[in-house]
């Protein structure tokens, strides 16, 4: 897997879920906040106003999409000034895959494919915990292809359900979150507030190492592989990598093996001893310190224990 799939491995949890939904004039949406939860509103139809809870409103043009990562609360409306209804259903609670609803009014209509995802903030990953609070990529003619693509897919099976919609919209609500991430770390460093990691994962050298860490965590790696994978030598290599990643390369190898293990640990059935082996280390007493101290319990116990029952996403629209 490569790195951005990864990071999303890691993080998602649970069922994402979408809505398609057709507001008319007037109508006022506040979608409250849900920790351990990111969630994406598409502008299908209309130009509806996005409501931060701090900052001016923004108009949203036809092809628009707002991501926020964090799952903070923020409000949608046709106009700044139309009353805000409250949700009417609790954002907490189990709901369908996808959905779709039209919300009727007197006015002109409004269309948002929304949906969220389910992710673990304990196991956040720098590319997406460093995210800012919304991610707004507004629709350009050329740019981005593969994510109007997957809008216009995912649109066209929740409007419509046939057999293996299931199947379909979990594939492409994954594809979505993945493609979202890409258009926003292709954006210009000097103008991305993850300038760190979007350079990183733009520079051919950290990149080639930080391939190499995720498709092998078992390899012991040291400083001098690692830069020679790059292409630099070991000062050079640990300074570019230390600078833009925000922790030196073998920090970063032993979070990553540590990660790596967690997602075994809830998804697989491997023994410890299996586990231990698979992330690189030559003993499972190892293996059980090094995990005690990232996770503050031992291996055995947090797969007991823990289990993915985080809150639903934010973004899902609250449909009666």
């Amino acid at each position: 897997m490569d790195v951005l799939s990864d990071v999303i491995a890691i993080m998602r949890t649970g069922q994402p879920r979408s809505a398609l939904v057709e507001w008319h004039a007037p109508w006022g949406q506040w979608f409250p906040s849900a920790p351990g939860s990111a969630g994406f509103q598409v502008i299908i139809q209309g130009s509806p106003w996005l409501i931060p809870p701090d900052g001016d409103p923004v108009q949203l043009s036809v092809g628009d999409v707002v991501f926020f990562p964090h799952g903070h609360g923020y409000a949608m409306a046709d106009s700044p000034a139309t009353p805000l209804a409250d949700p009417e259903c609790d954002p907490l609670e189990e709901r369908d895959l996808f959905a779709s609803a039209s919300i009727e009014g007197p006015g002109a209509a409004t269309v948002l494919l929304c949906g969220g995802y389910r992710l673990d903030p304990s196991r956040a990953h720098p590319v997406l915990r460093d995210l800012p609070d919304m991610v707004h990529l507004p629709a350009r003619l050329g740019h981005h292809p593969e994510l109007r693509a997957a809008v216009d897919l995912l649109g066209s099976e929740i409007g419509s359900p046939r057999l293996g919609a299931d199947t379909i919209v979990a594939s492409l609500l994954d594809m979505l979150l993945l493609y979202i991430l890409r258009a926003w770390l292709d954006t210009e460093p000097g103008q991305c507030e993850v300038a760190g990691w979007a350079t990183a994962l733009a520079d051919p050298s950290i990149s080639v190492a930080l391939d190499a860490i995720h498709r092998d965590p078992a390899h012991p790696w040291t400083v001098e592989a690692l830069g020679g994978k790059a292409g630099l030598s070991r000062a050079a290599f640990s300074r570019r990598f230390t600078s833009l990643i925000g922790q030196p390369p073998l920090s970063y190898v032993t979070w990553w093996r540590l990660a790596t293990a967690a997602r075994l640990l809830r998804e697989s059935d491997d023994s410890l001893s299996e586990i231990s082996a698979r992330v690189g280390y030559t003993s499972e007493f190892a293996f059980a310190n090094a995990f005690k101290r990232e996770y503050g319990t031992p291996p055995g116990r947090y797969r007991r224990h823990v289990c993915p029952s985080s809150p639903a996403p934010a973004g899902v629209a609250q449909t009666p």
